[in-house]
């Protein structure tokens, strides 16, 4: 992977120094250094057309499939949930938490690891959910996990042993309208700064808030090794890692202060 250019590093440093308020729009890639697999992509989980079952992961991890057939929906969550398990937040997670200290930061993440909330970010929108919280479908039941191993598949609710299901948007469901208004809070307020990590921001709620700051002529960072669908709208593009980007930029943030 390549190294962060230090050329843009600088003038990526030079933008948070003038910069109040920053958001941060993250997906897999930003785990990635934490030995989680994005889902597709380099090292995916899912990069094979169909899974074992021969349906889409698209379409074994949707409402539907969960209402039809919540053991298939179970096994594939469960999949991914077993490649997060002993893993935990990384350098790219702790570095936006620390930002806290020098700015106001809101972080809008797809992610359902939950390493953002471990690192510490406080302003913190998961639009997704989080995978280690369950609740029942039918009563008020919930709880938070550590991991799936003491789950039988498809879990029932021990009080009314109804289907149990994590608290994260499946496909073809709705994001929760909590995690939408927090997002339309936050864009009101407007930023100074917006960053794209790790994600090929292929929803527009994703891929949104990146093109409207630049049409805004807010400055604009994208963290990926790859193109994506924000590509062409971001002023800064580091080509690289997100732990490395973000150690970088951090040393030379800190530079420029002293």
């Amino acid at each position: 992977m390549n190294d962060p250019n230090p050329a843009i590093v600088a003038r990526i440093a030079e933008e948070l120094r003038r910069a109040r308020r920053v958001l941060f729009v993250t997906g897999a890639g930003i785990s990635a250094d934490s030995g989680l697999p994005t889902y597709r992509g380099i090292g995916g989980l899912y990069n094979d057309q169909t899974t074992e079952d021969s349906f889409s992961i698209e379409t074994a991890l949707s409402g539907s499939m969960l209402e039809a057939n919540p053991a298939i929906t179970w096994k594939y969550l469960h999949q991914i949930e077993h490649a997060c398990r002993g893993a935990r937040f990384n350098d790219a997670h702790a570095i936006i938490a620390e930002w806290q200290d020098h700015f106001e930061v809101c972080v809008l993440t797809q992610n359902i690891d939950g390493f953002h909330r471990d690192a510490g970010s406080r302003n913190l929108i998961e639009m997704h959910g989080d995978i280690h919280d369950i609740h029942c479908t039918r009563c008020d039941y919930g709880a938070t996990v550590p991991d799936y191993s003491d789950l039988n598949l498809p879990p029932a609710c021990p009080r009314c042993h109804a289907l149990v299901r994590p608290r994260v948007v499946l496909f073809g469901e709705v994001l929760p309208s909590h995690a939408i208004q927090h997002l339309y809070r936050e864009l009101d307020q407007g930023f100074d700064l917006v960053f794209s990590i790790g994600t090929t921001s292929v929803f527009p709620y994703i891929a949104g808030p990146v093109a409207q700051a630049s049409q805004m002529g807010i400055p604009t960072v994208e963290i990926n090794p790859a193109d994506t669908n924000v590509t062409r709208f971001v002023e800064y593009k580091l080509a690289a890692g997100a732990a490395a980007s973000l150690r970088a930029i951090r040393q030379a943030f800190h530079q420029r202060l002293n």
